[in-house]
């Protein structure tokens, strides 16, 4: 299960930059966090033996290429090996993902993993643009882009499972709500059903609060075999297991559009690896780059029945008092959605939750879930996490 290395991977450090509209260039950002990282860390920059960067266009955003050999430089850690992750928007979970066999593997005795994106200089259009073209060449040629995915996916859901639009929109007023007791986030402000409902349309039924926003920022983990984190650390995380996986690129030919494939694979993965089941979850942290998706992942993560997770957010099981909570971050709704650092501060998240260091965000956990994914739905990796036995 663990590879030659035969230990569990430890989470014994984790930092994560202000998220919003940032004066700072992705080489900046990508520092910001990295140094953050390696001050809170039991271990010394020239320790470290793995760099990954996960980040999907800074060549597009800003023209800056070879990432990872910038950071290396700048944080001192040469001359750890070095790699660029692109996993689209989930490039934050592909990063996890390779610094995590890295450790699974004994490749690496630590392994830093800091993700980012720099994508407000950019008009909305352009920032879309840019995003889109992770879409096949046919559906990008005819104009498709994830927020009319995401238009098109909440109708067929609503009208198949006759689920009221009021659904959706306590998605976001619930992300707002937890995101205000984040320091981190990009939006910390509470919203309410009435404006949700009734803000500009951008792809019917999903109106502007459905979306997330274009966003800075940057997030890193330090992991590390569980030994040398007893060893080093006071207190830590482990990984206990993770799980990646692909679906179909042309979103029409898969069997069932309400159904994230990616999604079922890879948490099927992870759950197999840790030996873990949904019932065993205790905290979430879901990909809701728009509202429609937080609540089909919430199904095929396992946790509620097809067709009827809008009604476990409807009766506030999801809430952060609820029996699950999910997106105690303020989730990519509130707290911003840089691509390369989403997947990172998603399990950023968790590893606080479990090392009951939230402060005003804290919920009771033991084990915690974190699913990033890519496109829509293009790829997906499910992370589970837990306290040290």
């Amino acid at each position: 299960m663990y590879g030659d290395g035969g230990e569990r991977v430890a989470v014994v450090a984790a930092a994560m930059t202000a998220f919003g509209e940032r004066d700072a260039w992705i080489r900046d950002l990508l520092a910001e966090a990295g140094d953050d990282c390696l001050s809170a860390a039991p271990l010394s920059p020239p320790a470290i033996d793995h760099l990954y960067v996960s980040n999907m266009a800074s060549g597009e955003f800003e023209g800056q290429t070879g990432t990872m050999n910038a950071l290396a430089h700048d944080l001192g850690v040469t001359p750890a090996y070095a790699a660029r992750i692109d996993g689209t928007s989930a490039s934050g979970g592909s990063g996890l993902h390779a610094a995590w066999q890295s450790v699974a593997s004994g490749a690496s005795d630590a392994t830093l993993l800091v993700g980012g994106e720099r994508m407000t200089h950019r008009s909305t259009a352009e920032a879309t643009d840019v995003i889109a073209s992770l879409t096949h060449p046919v559906e990008y040629k005819h104009g498709i882009t994830l927020p009319a995915f995401a238009g098109l996916t909440a109708r067929l859901y609503l009208d198949r499972f006759d689920a009221p639009r009021e659904a959706l929109a306590r998605v976001a007023v619930k992300n707002h709500a937890n995101g205000t007791d984040n320091p981190h986030a990009q939006f910390r402000r509470e919203v309410d059903l009435e404006t949700v409902m009734e803000s500009p349309t951008v792809a019917d039924p999903l109106r502007l609060y459905d979306f997330c926003p274009i966003t800075d920022g940057s997030a890193a983990l330090l992991l590390c075999p569980e030994s040398r984190a007893r060893e080093v650390a006071d207190s830590y995380s482990v990984i206990a297991g993770v799980g990646g996986a692909t679906d179909t690129h042309v979103v029409h030919e898969r069997p069932a559009p309400t159904t994230m494939g990616a999604v079922r694979d890879s948490a099927a993965t992870a759950y197999e690896r840790a030996d873990r089941s949904p019932d065993d979850v205790d905290v979430v942290e879901l990909h809701d780059m728009f509202t429609i998706l937080e609540v089909l992942q919430s199904e095929d993560l396992g946790f509620f029945e097809k067709g009827r997770g809008w009604a476990a957010v409807e009766a506030g099981r999801t809430d952060r008092d609820g029996e699950l909570p999910v997106n105690t971050s303020g989730g990519l709704k509130s707290k911003g959605h840089p691509l390369g650092a989403s997947g990172v501060a998603q399990v950023y998240e968790i590893h606080r939750q479990l090392t009951d260091t939230a402060g005003a965000r804290q919920v009771d956990a033991e084990v915690g879930l974190a699913c990033n994914v890519g496109g829509f739905g293009n790829c997906a990796t499910t992370t589970i996490m837990e306290v040290p036995q």
